[in-house]
């Protein structure tokens, strides 16, 4: 019960041994989803999106009803209080009075930890602007463990905007607490992986490219990102850099025959349609166990168990 109460802010919140704990119980959720069906019921999740989203939102919904909890929330601050002028500090201090956990999507950096100083309650960070988004690296190394067995010794390509990617943020800084993990970062000048990222993994062997044509062939994973229109505020550099990578089949051709493809979600461009059918394209499964690992982290979070 050591993660009852906590907060979920970054990745690095959690010690390698916690993040193994809660992927353990998603596996055991996964084998036997109707033994948790019920371990969350009285209790209430409160979802607070400032900022759009389709697959965590909906996967944290998801995931409180399957354990058999409750969700209240918004997914349009202007249909809050918020358009009122309210501030995130007495927004929390409010929804702490009525809910048993808080999760958060804000479109500002810091927006995280700011609100996490208020709310009485355990508070998961569900993305705030380009900086962290744990539970999707979560997600991703639930993928990662499932599908390849280990977390250790992989070379993962992460390719796109790097610079504003916040679930590439999450995932090189967790991946990197992994033994003989490599990173290839591909991206263009504009839009390169940011300094401070790969401070955090000094020690780890990592490369720079531009070209990914000319590294598929090495990596175990390959992590595709959109470029966040969003996040631009020059629409003519957003729409020059837009369609920068396109992962085709042609392309996949050069690749291990194991490799796994994955991408947070939503696509755009820089996946054609037509990989969808192979077997190493693994993102529509990463968004299932996206469901499966938040459902681990609400338990926690909360200090349910099944067998009780």
């Amino acid at each position: 019960m050591k993660l009852k109460g906590r907060n979920l802010i970054q990745p690095e919140d959690f010690s390698i041994n916690e993040i193994d704990e809660i992927l353990s119980l998603s596996q055991n959720i996964i084998d036997n989803p109707s033994k948790y069906s019920q371990v969350c019921e009285g209790n209430l999740l409160a979802t607070l999106f400032y900022e759009p989203s389709t697959r965590t939102r909906f996967s944290f919904e998801a995931a409180m009803n399957r354990l058999g909890g409750r969700v209240i929330g918004f997914s349009e601050p202007n249909s809050s209080s918020t358009a009122k002028g309210e501030t995130l500090e007495d927004t929390m201090e409010t929804v702490s009075c009525y809910a048993d956990a808080i999760v958060m999507r804000h479109p500002r950096a810091g927006s995280a930890l700011e609100a996490s100083r208020f709310a009485r309650v355990p508070f998961i960070n569900a993305g705030d602007g380009g900086n962290q988004h744990p539970t999707q690296t979560l997600t991703d190394i639930l993928t990662i463990k499932s599908l390849k067995g280990k977390l250790e010794n992989h070379t993962i390509g992460l390719c796109g905007d790097l610079k504003n990617g916040r679930t590439v943020h999450s995932l090189v800084k967790a991946m990197s607490r992994y033994k003989d993990t490599k990173f290839v970062f591909i991206a263009p000048e504009e839009l390169k992986m940011p300094d401070y990222i790969k401070e955090a993994i000094k020690g780890h062997d990592y490369i720079e490219t531009n070209n990914l044509d000319e590294v598929i062939e090495e990596l175990d994973i390959l992590y595709m990102t959109r470029v966040q229109q969003e996040r631009f505020e020059n629409k003519d550099e957003y729409e020059r850099l837009k369609d920068y990578y396109i992962l085709t089949t042609e392309k996949m051709e050069k690749a291990k025959s194991d490799m796994l493809v994955m991408h947070p979600l939503p696509r755009v461009n820089e996946i054609d349609t037509q990989v969808d059918k192979d077997k190493r394209a693994v993102y529509f499964d990463q968004a299932k166990f996206g469901m499966y690992v938040r459902m681990a982290l609400i338990m926690k979070l909360l200090g349910v168990d099944a067998n009780e």
